[in-house]
């Protein structure tokens, strides 16, 4: 007799959850990466290299104030009363950020506009999947924990590669703009800070209304917020208890330190050696987009057959082998070809660290894990992007992305180390 594996609020349920990467990815693949930081650089900067240092220091220091947010919110949120919440807060966020970019016209005289709009929604896209990622170990059976994560982060791709297109065709690839929109003021490019924030608003209603929330211990929000402190007080003071999950999130700091400063700066890269325009920097984006969801979909069967630990070392030596050659082609063919493949191992890398994180959280600390979880991603996520923007100005972006290979290799090798036969989350509560 075939056992059929328990989904907690129902399929509909675990729909709604996924459908959430769909509603968020596009503030990544157009404001961070592909269309904003690009149009920042060459036409709001004095110059495409200030620019890239410029928006490469922001993402950092964003980073820097998650790292200090995420545990701490986490922790508060597993003794309160539900994580949905928090979601629609931090996506709010989000969204009035997004919509600000609207005012980030041509000019130097916009930086500190669009800067602090990127600032503020980076906090807040990433304070969202704090709590969105903690509710996935009560949603799916451990079964299937790693065929959800995935199969959410290939929508996310797909989400983000639809808004790409929907910009490149609709708004900036026409002769005359929809709409009545100005070229001359860019405003054919700044539309894409409102429709991101349409397009996260819409989609996200699911996650809102069909979801059931993941609830922590139920208390009210100020004995919340003192339990939540005292409980990861007591996560930090015994972190020998953790060390498998700490060992998992020093390995963490490191590979998905390099994954995101490829994000944050890729665009830049592209635009600062290759010269591309705004259009082949969408063309560019589609591509790594489509082969990234399509592996973020078919490792997902991979994570619960091999395992999370052997997908993301998968993922990572990817992106490794195929981002070296990256940083020496001066053929812009190349640079799609090599692009494209790297996209395939992206979703793997990223999916697969989340499900590992589900599996070794232990019971009813879920949220505070995904803050640590979030801190090890984002606790020296300054680093990566200021160390290329430092490089990029002293010696020229080619070794300004160089820098990113050792953050790879190093989180791979310390993950080796993980081990992913214990049962963590048993372990984890026990007696003392």
């Amino acid at each position: 007799m075939t056992v059929r594996p328990i989904w907690t609020g129902g399929r509909k349920s675990a729909f709604g959850w996924a459908l959430y990467d769909w509603a968020n990815s596009p503030f990544t693949t157009v404001v961070t990466t592909f269309i904003f930081a690009a149009y920042f650089a060459g036409a709001i900067a004095p110059d495409k290299t200030t620019g890239a240092s410029q928006w490469a220091f922001t993402q950092g220091a964003a980073a820097f104030v998650m790292a200090i947010l995420s545990p701490v919110l986490g922790a508060i949120a597993d003794h309160g009363k539900g994580r949905k919440a928090w979601i629609v807060f931090w996506t709010l966020v989000m969204v009035a950020a997004s919509a600000a970019l609207w005012w980030g016209a041509p000019g130097v005289e916009s930086t500190a506009l669009v800067l602090t709009a990127a600032f503020i929604g980076v906090i807040g896209f990433e304070m969202g999947l704090v709590f969105y990622n903690a509710m996935l170990p009560g949603l799916a059976p451990a079964s299937h924990i790693g065929r959800l994560s995935g199969w959410s982060w290939g929508l996310g791709y797909i989400g983000g590669l639809a808004c790409l297109i929907l910009l490149l065709f609709v708004f900036v690839q026409p002769e005359v703009a929809p709409f009545g929109l100005d070229k001359s003021a860019a405003e054919h490019i700044r539309i894409a800070g409102p429709i991101v924030a349409v397009w996260a608003l819409v989609f996200s209603l699911p996650l809102f209304f069909l979801t059931a929330d993941t609830p922590g211990t139920g208390l009210p929000m100020g004995q919340a917020v003192g339990a939540g402190l005292r409980t990861l007080g007591n996560t930090l003071a015994n972190v020998r208890k953790h060390a498998n999950i700490a060992r998992f999130l020093i390995a963490r700091i490191f590979y998905v330190d390099g994954l995101n400063t490829i994000f944050a700066v890729g665009a830049i890269y592209a635009a600062a050696v290759f010269g591309m325009d705004t259009a082949e920097i969408l063309m560019f984006g589609i591509i790594v987009n489509v082969t990234a969801g399509l592996g973020a979909f078919a490792f997902a069967w991979l994570d619960d057959r091999l395992g999370a630990k052997a997908t993301v070392l998968l993922g990572v030596a990817g992106v490794t082998v195929c981002g070296i050659p990256m940083l020496f082609v001066d053929d812009k063919t190349w640079f799609y070809v090599l692009g494209g493949i790297m996209g395939l191992f992206f979703g793997p890398a990223q999916a697969a660290s989340r499900s590992l994180m589900s599996h070794l959280a232990p019971r009813g600390q879920e949220a505070e894990m995904f803050g640590l979880y979030a801190f090890a991603g984002k606790c020296t996520a300054f680093l990566g992007p200021w160390i290329f923007g430092a490089v990029t100005l002293a010696a020229g972006p080619r070794w300004g992305m160089a820098t990113v290979v050792p953050f790879l290799i190093v989180g791979a090798l310390i993950l080796l180390k993980v081990d992913t036969g214990k049962d963590a989350r048993a372990e984890a509560a026990a007696p003392e």
